[in-house]
C-alpha cells in the first residue's frame, strides 16, 4: 500500500515522541494500532463480500446461459429423430430392393437338369 521504510518509521516515532510526549505515547500507539487493525479487518471484510457477490453474479450468468440449453436439446432431439426415421426408411427401401432383386435373380437363373426331370 504505502512504501514506508525503516528510516521513515523512525522519523515518525521521533516526531510523535516529541509532540505527544513519553507519558501518553504508549496509550496513543495502542489506540492507533487498534484502529488500524479495525480498519484492516473492515477492508478485508468488504473485499470478501465483494468476492462473494461477484461469484454469485457469475453463477447467475451461468444459470441464465444454461437456461437456453433445453431449447438446444429439444432441437437436437428433433434432428436426431428425423435422422433416425430417414435412416429407417432408407433401410426399408434397401431391404425391399434386395428382396425384389433376389426374386428377379432367381427367376433369371436356369433350372438345373436334375430338377427338370422328375425321378420315376
Amino acid at each position: 500500500m504505502f512504501d514506508v521504510g525503516f528510516s521513515e518509521l523512525c522519523l515518525i516515532g521521533l516526531v510523535s515522541l516529541l509532540v505527544i510526549g513519553p507519558e501518553r505515547l504508549p496509550k496513543v500507539a495502542r489506540v492507533v494500532g487498534f484502529w488500524l487493525g479495525k480498519t484492516r479487518h473492515m477492508v478485508a471484510s468488504v473485499k470478501e463480500e465483494i468476492k462473494v457477490e461477484l461469484h454469485a453474479e457469475e453463477m447467475r450468468q451461468i444459470f441464465k446461459e444454461q437456461s437456453g440449453l433445453p431449447e438446444v436439446q429439444q432441437i437436437m432431439d428433433e434432428t436426431s429423430n428425423t435422422l433416425k426415421s430417414a435412416i429407417s426408411e432408407a433401410q426399408d427401401n434397401l431391404d425391399t430392393r434386395a428382396v425384389t432383386d433376389t426374386e428377379q435373380h432367381k427367376e433369371s437363373l436356369p433350372i438345373p437338369e436334375a430338377e427338370q426331370h422328375e425321378p420315376k
